[in-house]
């Protein structure tokens, strides 16, 4: 969802007072359909958004049209910013329009709002073709972001190695349906996964933050270190053009189109951590991919396929 979009729904709710989904889609020049989910989407976030049924019903907002957003209640302020900062982390439109949203509010509500606003963010570039449910733990989090409250979190690390850490969360990142918590620790900044928290507490002691910390700047940082220790190994291989795409899926931003060749063949650089890791992607392809370098790389496959060979020959 668009995070100016619903800026623009909730705005146009509070002119008109009751609307239609019809005259939703009609005013921000969506389908129908865009825009009974984004006022669906406001409803289920907490904003006091509700559907009157029947001839004359539509779409109200809790206690009729106003100009400002002074009608919102703390718990529904914090909603709101929830709903739309994620949504507004890939554009700077919708960033502007959070701000002058923000300044909208009754002053008592702004620093929580904003708070909330920057509480979370969205990658849409994924580490792993996974789906992975929202874990319930994420809106302990959110919380204490906003809040600017330690957290305890019981912790295991990839080895699966658990321990015990109070933590100050300073944001949570969306990156393709897995969740990670960056916060400050005793040791500086750690990224957490948080679908491998296996217990957290929120404390009332308060969180301590940075005041020049930003979380897409840090969250860039991150991004960086593991997408350098990701591309460890680089491989260049032909392929003919029409299976490119294909290919690209499988290494996403590590899959380069070097150049394209007279017989509908490409020149591709990909990359993985080890060679090992590349040849397995690759092996599926048989002969329909040609490992040009590294050596490693094709010792790895010649081994894979000398296994096979052994395995099911007759």
């Amino acid at each position: 969802m668009r995070a100016d979009r619903l800026v623009a729904a909730l705005l146009f709710l509070q002119h008109r007072g009751r609307v239609t989904a019809a005259e939703l889609a009609e005013e921000l020049e969506v389908s129908l359909a865009t825009a009974r989910r984004d006022l669906e989407a406001l409803a289920a976030a907490g904003i006091p958004v509700y559907p009157q049924p029947g001839r004359g019903g539509g779409w109200s907002l809790v206690g009729g049209a106003r100009t400002d957003l002074s009608g919102l209640s703390a718990t529904e302020t914090q909603a709101l910013f929830l709903l739309l900062g994620p949504a507004a982390s890939d554009s700077g439109e919708a960033k502007t329009a959070l701000r002058k949203l923000v300044r909208a509010l009754p002053q008592t509500f702004r620093a929580d709002a904003a708070a909330a606003a920057d509480a979370v963010m969205s990658d849409r570039t994924a580490w792993s073709g996974l789906e992975r449910p929202r874990p319930g733990i994420v809106d302990l989090l959110q919380n204490a972001v906003v809040a600017r409250r330690k957290v305890r979190l019981t912790y295991a690390n990839a080895m699966r190695q658990q321990s015990v850490r109070l933590v100050d969360p300073w944001g949570l990142v969306d990156k393709g349906d897995t969740w990670y918590l960056v916060a400050g620790t005793e040791r500086g900044q750690r990224t957490f996964r948080v679908d491998r928290t296996i217990e957290a507490e929120s404390s009332e002691e308060p969180a301590e933050r940075p005041d020049d910390f930003a979380l897409d700047r840090a969250w860039r940082e991150v991004v960086g270190e593991v997408e350098q220790k990701r591309s460890r190994t680089w491989a260049s291989v032909l392929i003919e053009d029409r299976y490119v795409p294909i290919l690209r899926d499988h290494f996403g931003r590590h899959c380069h189109v070097d150049s394209e060749l007279d017989d509908g063949r490409s020149r591709v650089r990909i990359a993985a951590p080890t060679p090992l890791d590349i040849a397995r992607n690759l092996g599926g392809w048989g002969a329909m991919v040609e490992v040009l370098e590294p050596v490693s790389v094709q010792a790895e496959l010649a081994r894979i396929g000398a296994e096979l060979a052994r395995r099911y020959s007759r």
